[in-house]
């Protein structure tokens, strides 16, 4: 495995039917394909030595000896390769007929999984030939003077990570084998399949795999028969899936021609961070329930790429689903600040406006919670306060989006307030240190204090997620608020936000908002440059958000570790950022999280939107005292 990573795949053949010959060759020509990729496991689909659909042939002996033989010669032809193959055969009993899987490598058959659950509705009619091997555990057999491990109750590992394997109508029941399978160690589940295909059964089948891929929390690779299957009266389309924990990550090519090798990693170390967080993961597991595990050749390759694409911004919905989640952040935030307000009784909301992302998120959210409540937008207080570095341009954002959303406006200027505040100090005001910046801040974060006081009002913070990571606030400035409605969403997100909200206002609200998406981040605690420009702009000076968004979302829901992160975010980046660049911002984050902690130890209530949040009364509790120990 390359970095917690198994290469996998799912192969789809070309087929004959009742021609086990053609159909082994097909088999080890993806085999050897698997083989030059590094793919560590390739799994085919369901009977695919014989075929499916041969409905009485596979009462002939013919049938079944040139099948076992088919195995056999696959086992001698693949001996040298290193990639594990799962192929589908009948396989002949005593006086009972199986359909089985046969786990392969290096030459040799190391185990046979029979179907434990046979159809025999509608289109299938499988109990008229199998029997089901839900009997058999603890069984050896003897295929031609070699005693081979047989029964539902085996598992495979090839050093790196467990595997279990479940054949077709196996997934289609209520409890799947693979539950078992997954508790009792199995990260990666593979599927035999030969689903056939009818209008409405793709959508079911694909959300099926997803679901028990979360359902176990495990990885699931799903191999059905494509379209050389087809016969008669029933048409397959060769659907290759492979999913991890509830999304698919790859999926073949439907109804081709052509044979098909789907190939993506699963991350082995992100199942087992989500199993040992989710503690009822093995509640349900059963100590009568054993299983035999069969140990493999261990991988020896380490493939430097990745088939899977990494989503650089992975707090940032899809472009499919993009408006439906907008909306229910929306909903969460409103929902929340809702309940606020009615339960406090507030006359008001206080709220500081910039000009910047952040704060106007802030206010959309808080109009959003009067519609919704029905009450008057005058009730919600907007503040501009100037000070030594805002910007003609943010001040007039400002102030025309207050104006163009209706809300109460105020102005109240805090340079002569922080002028007393560093006579009365001592300090120079020409000396622009933290003191001459966090002043301001807190300055202002007083003034939206007291305005509440005098207005029974409650101060709605501004700041997010990714601020709160990097400790990027004042402390007891804009650190501090009453209820604050972003702390749950990264800086990547806001932007998001604020740009589909822009849609749902009118002409006048928009303009301001889309300059507002334009203006560079920035707290303007600094006077700008001679032409009245923002000279401090955050990202220069902590690093770009979607790098430190990034690194949030891997060290918090998954606890990787920095060199995991780095590997994660190269492939995620390429093209944009150098490693050289990626890993000196890693370092700066992970040195301001564990530094930061303090402030996120008192931080405000605030709604939880995403699987991320770092409330200490919720989901993150970290010592404020915690070392780093800084990585090389």
């Amino acid at each position: 495995m390359n970095n917690g990573f198994a290469r996998i795949a799912a192969a789809i053949p070309q087929l004959r039917v009742a021609d086990c010959a053609f159909n082994a060759d097909r088999i080890v020509e993806l085999a050897e394909k698997a083989e030059k990729e590094q793919v560590e496991v390739v799994c085919f689909p369901e009977l695919c030595i014989t075929g499916y659909t041969c409905a009485d042939l596979f009462f002939q002996q013919q049938l079944l000896s040139d099948a076992k033989q088919s195995l056999a010669g696959l086992a001698s032809r693949t001996k040298e390769m290193n990639v594990v193959l799962i192929v589908g055969l009948p396989l002949r009993l005593k006086n009972q007929l199986f359909n089985v899987a046969a786990v392969v490598q290096k030459g040799t058959v190391k185990g046979i999984v029979p179907k434990t659950h046979i159809p025999n509705s509608g289109e299938f009619y499988e109990k008229r030939w199998f029997a089901s091997g839900a009997s058999a555990v603890e069984y050896m057999i003897e295929i031609d003077g070699e005693t081979l491990p047989f029964g539902t109750d085996l598992l495979f590992s090839n050093g790196g990570f467990t595997f279990g394997v479940e054949i077709c109508e196996d997934l289609w029941t209520p409890v799947p084998p693979s539950s078992y399978q997954a508790l009792h160690g199995a990260g990666i589940i593979f599927n035999l399949s030969a689903s056939n295909d009818i209008v409405g059964k793709n959508e079911y089948r694909r959300r099926l795999v997803e679901q028990q891929s979360a359902r176990c929390i495990a990885g699931y690779v799903y191999a059905s028969a494509g379209t050389g299957e087809s016969t008669t009266d029933l048409v397959f389309a060769g659907n290759g899936l492979i999913a991890e924990n509830g999304n698919i990550i790859a999926a073949a090519e439907r109804f081709s021609l052509e044979a098909q090798l789907v190939i993506s990693e699963i991350d082995m170390e992100r199942l087992t961070a989500d199993r040992i967080r989710n503690t009822n993961f093995d509640s349900n597991k059963s100590e009568s329930d054993v299983f035999r595990t069969i140990l493999l050749t261990p991988a020896t390759s380490k493939a430097a790429d990745l088939k899977r694409k990494i989503n650089p911004h992975p707090f940032v919905p899809s472009l499919e689903s993009r408006t439906e989640n907008c909306r229910e952040i929306f909903s969460i935030q409103t929902s929340g600040l809702a309940k606020r307000w009615m339960h406090t009784q507030a006359e008001h909301l206080v709220v500081g406006i910039s000009g910047g992302l952040d704060s106007t998120l802030a206010l959309l959210v808080c109009i959003k919670t009067a519609d919704k409540l029905g009450y008057d937008r005058k009730r919600i207080i907007g503040v501009t306060m100037p000070g030594f570095g805002t910007t003609d341009r943010t001040y007039a954002n400002a102030v025309k989006l207050m104006e163009s959303l209706g809300v109460t406006s105020r102005e109240i200027s805090i340079k002569k307030a922080c002028l007393q505040h560093f006579e009365d100090l001592g300090h120079n005001p020409e000396i622009h240190d933290t003191t001459y910046e966090n002043a301001q801040a807190r300055e202002r974060t007083q003034i939206l204090m007291d305005l509440a006081n005098k207005y029974k009002g409650l101060v709605i913070g501004t700041g997010d997620l990714s601020e709160l990571a990097l400790g990027w606030a004042t402390y007891n400035g804009d650190h501090m608020s009453m209820y604050a409605v972003n702390s749950g969403v990264p800086k990547t997100l806001v932007r998001y936000l604020v740009s589909w909200a822009a849609t749902e206002l009118d002409a006048p609200a928009q303009v301001v908002l889309n300059d507002v998406l334009n203006t560079p981040v920035s707290p303007e605690l600094l006077p700008a440059d001679n032409n009245g420009n923002i000279v401090q702009k955050t990202e220069d000076l902590v690093g770009p958000y979607e790098l430190h968004d990034f690194f949030l979302y891997y060290f918090v829901r998954f606890g990787f570790s920095p060199g995991k992160i780095l590997f994660l975010a190269e492939h995620a980046f390429a093209g944009l950022y150098s490693k050289e660049i990626i890993k000196k911002w890693l370092k700066v984050f992970l040195k301001r999280f564990y530094s930061q902690q303090f402030k996120r130890s008192c931080m405000p209530d605030g709604p939880k939107v995403g699987s991320i949040n770092l409330s200490p009364r919720g989901d993150w509790r970290m010592p404020s005292d915690a070392f780093y120990i800084e990585q090389q």
